[in-house]
C-alpha cells in the first residue's frame, strides 16, 4: 500500500529530465521521486547492497522492485498516453526486448554526459 516511487540520478540530465517529464500520476497517483544523490548515506548504502544506482534507476510498486532496463519497461506500462514523451516512452519501451536492448545505450550516454560534466559515480557522492 506505500506509493510508488522511483530512484534516479538527480545529476543526470537525461534522467532528470525523465522523471520530470514522465506522467504516471494519472493512472497512479502520488509518486515519490528520490535523487540518490541526495538519499541518506545509510539508505544509499543499504539499496546499494542490492542495487547498483550507478547501473539503473529503480521504480518500485507495491513490493516490486523494477530495477534497469525492467523499471523503463514497468514505466512504460503505466505512463498516461498524455503528450509526445509519454506516447513515445510506451512506443518504445512497452517492449521488454526493445527495453533490453536500448537501455545500456542510455547509461553510456549517461556516463559520458556525467563524465564530461566531471561528475563521480553515485556511490562516491
Amino acid at each position: 500500500s506505500r506509493e510508488p516511487l522511483i530512484v534516479y540520478d538527480g545529476d543526470c540530465i537525461f534522467c532528470a529530465n525523465y522523471v520530470r517529464m514522465f506522467r504516471a500520476r494519472e493512472s497512479l497517483g502520488s509518486i515519490s521521486l528520490f535523487n540518490a544523490r541526495e538519499l541518506e548515506p545509510a539508505l544509499l548504502a543499504d539499496i546499494q547492497t542490492r542495487y547498483d544506482l550507478d547501473e539503473g534507476m529503480m521504480f518500485v510498486i507495491g513490493d516490486t522492485v523494477h530495477y534497469g532496463h525492467d523499471a523503463v519497461h514497468a514505466l512504460a506500462l503505466v505512463t498516461s498516453k498524455a503528450g509526445w514523451f509519454n506516447k513515445l516512452n510506451a512506443a518504445v519501451f512497452r517492449s521488454k526486448t526493445a527495453a533490453r536492448l536500448i537501455y545500456p545505450w542510455l547509461k553510456a550516454g549517461r556516463r559520458i554526459f556525467l563524465l564530461l560534466r566531471g561528475k563521480s559515480a553515485i556511490a562516491h557522492s
